[in-house]
């Protein structure tokens, strides 16, 4: 009697061919961008772990295991978003990319004057009921890209034209890097990159992005003008005297001590950060570093589980595991060109593209000042850095190119055509010629 109800129970189990044959029709889009998710998540788990065990076990009183079952939450959270975003028809984004800016920009004003202040600049809101606090330009970000794609795919017959295709484009860019900037410099930079090298594949014209370029220097060269000029050997405590009156100029202080730091700064009077970051590094070697969960500097570097994972990393798994970590990111970007190339509509194009491109920026700019190429910045690693609002945005933009490549796929007679594509009215002509524009 046993026997046979074992044999009837295990008989109505699905087989492993079976949930994966559901799985694989369920989960359209580029497979290898999907296996990189996994992967990618999978060592933020373990990274993440390491990185705040020490934390968590003074915090909670011995619980070590706090910020992991956050991180695995934040984990399921993500690719139940992505999973989600990537099940409906991208097409419909571009119909309500332009509400999604327009909603972005008082959100970024509100944050501007009422958000919560951390490290002198405004950069997230509270939100009600939930007790969950965004980081705005996330969401802005997002609004734009999707906004740029929209208004790149409309005005292709026009866009060498400086007031009928290029201001309309350009303007957008600006009042979101402007509004983004007072608090985070580095992400606005990073933003207004992204936004125009996407414009210059969109065929917009390279003198207009050169004057753009040239415009957008100017507050950085101010910047620097004054870290160079203000930048004085007689210092108190290691640290130069007028880089320690900056700081009462707010988050101006604060970006012009991050060049003086870069800049001048000794052995034994670079940022604490930068210095543990590097003790990190060392002690991973080449190969084999110190193993998982054997972090010595993650009690010692500050943001170790955020802002410099990627030391951790280095430490825990070598250079060769700092190295793996590039490699993944590499091939993400090949799968999503290779999306852009393949789609015939050139919303979608632009999209996939753009998106890609900012997660892609967004993790160099994180290893670079990881490793000290760059000055330090508030940015995290990608899918990588501990499980935040910025972690649910990242998987929207995956969940958004997915769904380019699903639709893709469809077209191509690849995958079952499950809905139909559906383009907004307005797009329908100049998406046909998208083959043609991308070239």
């Amino acid at each position: 009697m046993f026997n046979e109800t074992t044999d009837k129970l295990f008989s109505q189990m699905p087989s492993i061919g079976g949930m994966k044959e559901h799985l694989d029709q369920r989960t359209r889009g580029d497979k290898y961008i999907w296996g990189l998710v996994l992967i990618l998540s999978l060592i933020s788990i373990l990274v993440v772990y390491s990185a705040t065990g020490s934390l968590a076990y003074k915090m909670y009183r011995g619980n070590t295991s706090v910020y992991l079952f956050k991180q695995v939450v934040f984990t399921l959270v993500g690719l139940v978003v992505i999973f989600g975003l990537h099940r409906i028809n991208y097409t419909v984004f571009s119909r309500i990319a332009t509400i999604l800016f327009m909603l972005s920009i008082p959100l970024l004003i509100y944050t501007l004057f009422f958000g919560a202040k951390i490290n002198e600049g405004s950069r997230w809101i509270k939100l009600p009921i939930i007790n969950l606090t965004i980081q705005t330009s996330d969401l802005a970000k997002l609004a734009l890209f999707m906004y740029l794609s929209k208004m790149l795919s409309k005005k292709q017959e026009i866009i060498k034209d400086f007031k009928k295709g290029f201001l309309p484009i350009i303007i957008p860019v600006l009042i979101i890097c402007a509004l983004i900037m007072p608090a985070n410099l580095s992400n606005a930079l990073l933003t207004g990159a992204t936004s125009l090298l996407l414009m210059f594949i969109g065929r917009v014209s390279i003198k207009h992005i050169l004057l753009t370029i040239l415009v957008a220097m100017i507050p950085v060269a101010i910047i620097i003008s004054v870290a160079m000029a203000t930048h004085s050997n007689k210092s108190i405590e290691g640290r130069p005297l007028v880089a320690e009156k900056m700081k009462s100029y707010g988050r101006f202080g604060t970006w012009v001590n991050r060049v003086q730091d870069f800049m001048y700064a000794k052995d034994n009077e670079v940022p604490y950060q930068v210095q543990q970051a590097k003790i990190a590094i060392a002690n991973g070697g080449l190969f084999v570093g110190l193993g998982p969960g054997n972090s010595r500097q993650r009690n010692f570097l500050p943001q170790a589980y955020n802002d410099f994972i990627y030391a951790v990393i280095i430490e825990e798994y070598g250079l060769l595991g700092g190295a793996f970590i590039i490699f993944i990111y590499l091939v993400f970007l090949f799968r999503c060109i290779r999306i852009f190339r393949r789609c015939p509509y050139a919303f979608g194009a632009f999209l996939a593209l753009g998106l890609s491109f900012t997660l892609i920026i967004q993790a160099v700019a994180n290893m670079a000042v990881n490793v000290n190429i760059v000055p330090v910045t508030g940015v995290t690693l990608p899918l990588v850095s501990m499980g935040g609002s910025s972690f649910i945005f990242t998987c929207c933009s995956i969940g958004l190119i997915l769904s380019v490549a699903r639709n893709v796929e469809q077209m191509e007679g690849r995958a079952p055509l499950e809905t139909e594509i559906e383009l907004p009215e307005e797009n329908i002509d100049t998406e046909k010629n998208a083959i043609e524009t991308k070239a």
